[in-house]
């Protein structure tokens, strides 16, 4: 474990040593120097989850597909929403704009006799132990990506730009990051938030970062694979939240009660709140008003497309859940 981290951490200097540093010094820009150090981490994180994506769960899509691929210019579009959230760039803008301001509330929160709430200090001995805090992290965001994902379909103007990810006719293990730009925002606001309040060391945040963002790659991707009766109930599986993306009307709308499988990681919060669904098969993807007899709606077949359809969604949509 200490040789692979020693590894990372001398690609990380050496990276940003011999490309990143003498690229801001030619542009005049040193003065960025600290963030551009974090943002090369994030770079480097980000070719590796890449790597991995490719090595691992592409082979078991050529292996065991759900579906055969037929709409190849719309995977090529998820692959460009991954390299923008994976490789950092996504990642600078929220250095520049969600952090700063965090950093400048929470600060003035401190001087006004506000303090934050640290998790690991709940029980001293145990639960400041580094596995049992990162569990108990890993449980908070997920609970509360749980219910900002339940918000996501309840409202009618936050699933006017959820919809863009459920667009996707063809789903993969590209899919995940397939999101408006500014619902992506809004969620790392909001998750940002949650770390400094509940005292999040950076090393973990990064942690848990890295691990939610593999699943989901893997639990969006074109895999015939499911965990078992047990397994099923302990990890979100391609099985479990490929329903959830099910085209059926119930599944892909904005509304009270509607959507099943909302859970991220852990189905335990499907299950606690009645969200559940099992037993269901291998269902085809997207939104109920794609299809034809449904007026065949158009979610844009672009980039730039979905993004301006997703805001003009946004812009005439209703402000509450209905």
């Amino acid at each position: 474990m200490n040789t692979a981290i020693e590894l990372f951490d001398g690609a990380q200097q050496w990276l940003f040593e011999m490309i990143v540093q003498p690229l801001l010094f030619n542009l005049e820009l040193s003065g960025f120097i600290e963030d551009a150090y974090d943002g090369t981490m994030w770079l480097l994180i980000g070719l590796l989850q890449i790597t991995l994506i490719v090595v691992v769960f592409g082979t078991l899509q050529r292996l065991r597909p759900v579906e055969p691929v037929v709409d190849r210019q719309q995977i090529r579009i998820d692959i460009l929403y991954t390299l923008i959230h994976r490789l950092g760039l996504f990642r600078l803008v929220l250095f520049f704009s969600i952090q700063p301001v965090w950093d400048l509330l929470f600060g003035q929160a401190s001087l006004h006799g506000f303090s934050t709430f640290h998790v690991d200090q709940l029980w001293p001995g145990v639960t400041d132990i580094a596995w049992v805090s990162l569990i108990m992290y890993i449980l908070i965001f997920d609970l509360v990506d749980y219910f900002y994902h339940r918000a996501q379909h309840r409202f009618a103007w936050f699933w006017s730009l959820h919809a863009v990810h459920h667009s996707q006719r063809q789903m993969t293990m590209w899919s995940d990051n397939r999101n408006h730009l500014l619902d992506s925002f809004l969620r790392s606001m909001v998750f940002v938030l949650v770390a400094k309040l509940i005292g999040v060391p950076p090393g973990q945040f990064v942690l848990i970062v890295v691990l939610t963002q593999l699943i989901e790659s893997y639990s969006h991707a074109n895999i015939r694979m499911s965990f078992g009766k047990i397994g099923e109930r302990l990890l979100v599986s391609p099985k479990f939240h490929r329903y959830h993306h099910s085209i059926e009307y119930n599944e892909s709308t904005a509304g009270p009660a509607r959507g099943h499988n909302f859970a991220v990681l852990f189905p335990v919060w499907d299950i606690l709140f009645g969200t559940a669904r099992y037993n269901t098969d291998y269902a085809k993807t997207g939104i109920h008003d794609q299809e034809p007899e449904a007026g065949s709606r158009d979610y844009g077949r672009s980039f730039l497309s979905q993004q301006w359809l997703g805001l003009k969604r946004m812009l005439g949509s209703k402000t509450a859940g209905f």
